[in-house]
């Protein structure tokens, strides 16, 4: 059995068409919108609305974690937009393609940035869309826990610490734990380009330490200092930046 695990897909529906060759599964971990891409900031949904210089300044005061500049960047530039209006068309617009590019069958959950009450309209036949729940792949439970976390950066799906653990509790043992973001390890969660941590879940850590899962996949951190790293039974993966490596990590059995 073959399972490719793709997280942070951003935009790349392009390699996504192509993430099921020689897998008998997809697992998707969330993330499939481009609202701004770091490394060129000419794409995404914001340089789309406000130019590339907006994305320029914006990128260079979250990047100094000057969030409460960057927040008030953002209400000038949207101001006299209805910003949920042009953001969901433009979010709408990316789903239309991204989904239609899923191979069959594919595992799926939410990434932070994403928008869960769209995903319904565009999962077609093929595509599972999971959360807080379980599903058998090849004789082995995957357990699936999408979102992020609250964090200054504000984006579409980030929830509190509480219902975040007990979207984990809900699962109960699995062979293979799949969540967006990391579990809270330093060398797991920090960034080595963007020079900063990410909000990894202690909920996790403790899961990681009582399930015993043989494998832990999660993306999120896209320049992690450790992208491997075992903690007891538990080999846990950063499957990788698929925006920009358009390559899937594979796990067999």
């Amino acid at each position: 059995m073959r399972v490719h695990v793709v997280s942070d897909v951003h935009g790349n529906s392009q390699d996504l068409a192509k993430a099921g060759e020689g897998a008998d599964a997809v697992v998707c971990l969330g993330d499939l919108i481009l609202f701004l891409d770091y490394a060129d900031h000419s794409r995404g949904i914001f340089p789309d609305l406000f130019g590339v210089e907006n994305a320029d300044r914006i990128v260079a005061l979250r990047t100094a974690r000057r969030f409460s500049e960057a927040h008030e960047l953002s209400r000038r530039l949207w101001a006299g937009i209805d910003r949920q209006a042009a953001t969901e068309a433009a979010v709408r617009k990316q789903y239309a393609e991204l989904f239609a590019a899923f191979p069959s069958p594919t595992y799926a959950t939410y990434g932070n940035v994403d928008m869960p009450l769209l995903w319904p309209e565009y999962a077609r036949a093929g595509t599972t869309v999971l959360d807080g729940e379980t599903v058998d792949i090849g004789g082995r439970r995957f357990g699936f826990v999408g979102g992020g976390l609250r964090t200054p950066m504000r984006t579409p799906y980030e929830i509190d610490d509480e219902t975040y653990a007990s979207k984990i509790a809900a699962l109960g043992e699995v062979d293979v734990l799949c969540t967006h973001i990391p579990p809270d390890v330093p060398e797991l969660c920090y960034d080595t380009v963007a020079r900063r941590f990410e909000r990894g879940s202690s909920a996790l850590l403790e899961a990681v330490h009582t399930l015993r899962p043989r494998y832990h996949v999660f993306g999120h951190v896209h320049q992690p200092l450790v992208r491997r790293m075992r903690i007891g039974a538990t080999e846990c993966v950063n499957v990788g930046h698929f925006n920009a490596t358009g390559t899937p990590w594979a796990l067999e059995w």
